[in-house]
C-alpha cells in the first residue's frame, strides 16, 4: 500500500508533536543534570527549532522509504509474474 504524500506528512507531524511533548519535559531534567541555566524564552525556542527539523525529516524519511518500498514491491511482483 502506498502513502500519499498527505498521509506522510500527518504522520510525521504526530510522531514530532510526541516527540515535543517528551523534549519539552525532558529539557528541564537535562538541563539540570548538565547544569546548564535556561529561561523559559530559549526552552521553548530551543524545542520549536528542534521540532520543525524533526518534522522535514520525518516526513523526508517516510517519502523516501514509501518509494523504496513501492519500487521492490514492484520488482517482486514483476518477478513473480515472469516466472
Amino acid at each position: 500500500m502506498n502513502q500519499t504524500k498527505l498521509g506522510s506528512f500527518i504522520e510525521s507531524l504526530i510522531n514530532t508533536l510526541i516527540g515535543f511533548f517528551v523534549s519539552f519535559l525532558a529539557w528541564p531534567v537535562a538541563a539540570w543534570l548538565t547544569g546548564i541555566e535556561y529561561s523559559s524564552g530559549q526552552h521553548w525556542a530551543v524545542v520549536w527549532f528542534f521540532t520543525i527539523i524533526s518534522v522535514a525529516r520525518g516526513y523526508v524519511v517516510r517519502r523516501w522509504f514509501n518509494a523504496r518500498l513501492h519500487k521492490a514491491s514492484c520488482d517482486i511482483a514483476a518477478a513473480i509474474e515472469a516466472r
